[in-house]
């Protein structure tokens, strides 16, 4: 099969084409012949060298058809979706023909729409609607802030939370895309910058934070909360430098929960990815209730310049490619 490798790490030139052997079945894995798969910042980090694993095929999720699956799990020639378990950091990922994944960490995703939107919906809504109502526990009538809400994970956040009936406030570092996070659905959209704590209206009495800058904003983040109010860290869009000199005692209010949710435990005990209910978002994003679409399509062939367009944050949104 045809395979993209991480020859060295490095810029997008160090992808590079080359044939591998097709995954061999074995029972509680699944075969996929991948369709289409989803460019995600985490892959961006391995190919760097940045992550703590990089396997020598990239990808951490895709969209195809089964095409052997010994323990029965799935039939032959469904329509499928995966996501890491492994992909793309401790296994050969889905940049590739074929890809070979734990059971436990594919779904059912039957859908009219074509591959190339599918593509756009799982690793980014899985991991979206995991933060939302399994770590913040939101619920209809909830303040919700969403820094980074540009992003694609931040896009979807927001379908996601208005669709359940949360008030969403939304923010970006460019005052130029406030009318499209209002166009989602956001009650109103904030300008990122450091210290919003101090000028938010809804200061101390927020409901929750969904906070996709990362370590940079989440100190200010959980400033915002209520009593009993949630901060869930999710994304690094404002880099990866740790917390310096972090001291709950002196930087944190009483009361307030502080989580964490990395798309690498999908598949594990605690996380099933059959939790998260992706065959009925993509029924509601066929019946235009959430929005979920690719930014930019690229064939397989253009790898390098998809990894290109992601590192110099001209992607607007989640990108995709598809194979022929």
């Amino acid at each position: 099969m045809r395979a993209i490798v991480i020859e060295r790490f490095g810029g997008p030139d160090c992808l590079v084409y080359t044939e591998l052997p097709d995954p061999e079945p074995i029972p509680g894995h699944v075969v996929i012949k991948v369709k289409a798969f989803g460019i995600n910042h985490a892959e961006m980090h391995m190919r760097r060298g940045e992550w703590a694993e990089a396997a020598k095929v990239s990808g951490i999720e895709c969209v195809g058809l089964v095409e052997a699956c010994p323990g029965g799990e799935f039939p032959l020639g469904a329509k499928v979706a995966a996501l890491m378990g492994g992909l793309g950091r401790t296994i050969n990922g889905s940049y590739a023909e074929y890809t070979r994944a734990p059971a436990s960490n594919v779904a059912l995703i039957d859908s009219g729409l074509p591959w190339e939107r599918l593509a756009a919906i799982p690793e980014t809504f899985a991991t979206a609607w995991t933060c939302l109502f399994r770590n913040l526990e939101i619920v209809a009538g909830q303040t919700l802030l969403i820094r980074g809400g540009t992003s694609s994970f931040g896009r979807a956040a927001i379908g996601l939370a208005v669709d359940a009936g949360a008030r969403v406030i939304a923010t970006s570092r460019d005052p130029g895309r406030f009318a499209m996070l209002e166009e989602l659905g956001a009650y109103r959209a904030e300008s990122e910058e450091p210290g919003l704590s101090q000028r938010i209206p809804e200061a101390k009495r927020l409901d929750a934070v969904l906070d996709l800058v990362g370590n940079s904003t989440i100190l200010d983040s959980l400033a915002m909360l209520r009593r009993g109010g949630r901060a869930c860290l999710a994304g690094w869009l404002g880099g990866l430098e740790p917390i310096a000199d972090f001291n709950p005692l002196l930087q944190m209010a009483s009361g307030v929960h502080l989580t964490f949710f990395g798309s690498f435990v999908f598949g594990t005990p605690g996380f099933p990815l059959s939790d998260v209910p992706l065959r009925e978002i993509a029924d509601r994003v066929a019946a235009g209730r959430l929005r979920a679409g690719p930014s930019r399509v690229f064939h397989f062939s253009e790898i390098r310049e998809a990894h290109r367009v992601m590192e110099a944050g001209e992607a607007n949104g989640k990108m995709v490619v598809v194979n022929p």
